[in-house]
């Protein structure tokens, strides 16, 4: 991630949710906050409900390879947690990254 630094203060991820816009799909939410720099920050959130250690980390390693690839077509300047829901526990990378780009087209990040 070359204009993306990972957020991992809890008060990053709490204002994100309080004043970020936000769209979901059946796998994924994303809310995104201007953040006033000149690079994205992004954040990922896998909760229990997903499933054991092995599903979540699979799940998160691929919210975050989808993003990696879709970086350079990304606005810069936001906050982006991307959270998963429990569906993206079956879903495959293919589905996540589809909604992930429709997330991104409904918020207006593209360039």
């Amino acid at each position: 991630m070359e204009k993306t630094v990972t957020i991992k203060a809890p008060h990053l991820f709490r204002r994100a949710y309080a004043k970020g816009k936000s769209a979901a799909t059946p796998t994924l939410v994303l809310y995104a906050r201007p953040n006033g720099l000149g690079k994205n920050r992004l954040g990922l959130t896998v909760g229990t409900k997903v499933g054991k250690a092995v599903v979540r980390n699979r799940v998160r390693r691929r919210m975050r390879e989808s993003y990696r690839l879709r970086e350079g077509t990304v606005k810069t300047g936001y906050d982006l947690v991307l959270v998963a829901r429990s569906a993206a526990a079956e879903a495959r990378y293919r589905e996540l990254d589809r909604h992930l780009g429709s997330l991104l087209k409904r918020l207006e990040l593209f360039l």
